[in-house]
């Protein structure tokens, strides 16, 4: 079995790390260069840098930002939110990001997902999926930062982007963000098992033994979270610890 990742978010929004509820609601919590090297130093496996309103905000991604954080640290930096173009791609990996994801663009226009693969290798490509349960039970795509529901089903969806070329999925659950309940086990598990790609869940996590319950129970490769580590509820340390007594592999 392959070593499971733990992996702090940097939601970023005007130059500073936010956590929101639910995508909304946003506090500030600091900079993101010094937070980046600080989760570096606690032994997080790889970061995501998510700039969360580019996509709402019709704009680019912050590029010299993402620059300074992968200038600053040497652990893989996925970035996301306002890609749209494998031009986006280009210049994010030149910038330094080791991957990038693409969401809301890709659903829209999917050969994105197609030819950034082709060109950069599908190891640089992670399709990003918020999903929310819908009241039959299925999960819909959702895009525009969780405000508009596609009515396309997640695991059709997941399965499409593999076949796209997307070398793996980080997918959010909008109904368990930032609620600290735990996070969305049965979706997480029904898209991991919909698909051979590593899939990393995101979206709910709200305690030491939530990481070790997904990673447990759904299957899947990574956990990432935010305002759990941005607030020092749980560190790094920590949850490899509680993993390596589960017996889930990790660094």
């Amino acid at each position: 079995m392959n070593e499971r990742k733990i992996i702090p978010c940097l939601d970023v929004k005007d130059g500073k790390v936010v956590k929101g509820v639910k995508f909304v609601d946003l506090q500030q919590v600091g900079d993101p260069v010094e937070i980046a090297k600080g989760y570096e130093k606690q032994g997080a496996d790889e970061l995501v840098f998510l700039d969360i309103t580019a996509t709402t905000e019709n704009r680019a991604t912050v590029v010299d930002q993402v620059s300074k954080v992968a200038s600053a640290i040497s652990i893989p930096l996925s970035v996301g939110g306002g890609i749209r173009t494998v031009d986006d791609f280009r210049t994010l990996l030149a910038a330094g990001a080791a991957k990038v994801a693409v969401n809301s663009a890709a659903v829209r226009n999917p050969s994105v997902i197609e030819e950034a693969a082709k060109e950069f290798g599908s190891e640089k490509v992670i399709s990003a999926i918020d999903v929310t349960q819908v009241s039959d039970g299925s999960y819909h795509v959702l895009v525009d930062g969780g405000k508009t529901d596609t009515g396309i089903d997640a695991l059709w969806w997941a399965k499409e982007v593999e076949h796209l070329g997307a070398g793996e999925i980080l997918v959010t659950s909008l109904d368990a963000d930032g609620t600290k309940d735990g996070y969305d086990i049965p979706m997480t598990k029904a898209v991991t098992e919909a698909v051979s790609i590593p899939v990393t869940a995101s979206g709910g996590a709200g305690k030491l033994a939530d990481f070790g319950d997904v990673l447990a129970e759904s299957g899947c490769a990574a956990a990432l979270a935010a305002s759990l580590f941005h607030f020092s509820i749980v560190t790094v340390p920590e949850i490899k610890e509680d993993l390596k007594k589960r017996g889930i592999p990790c660094k």
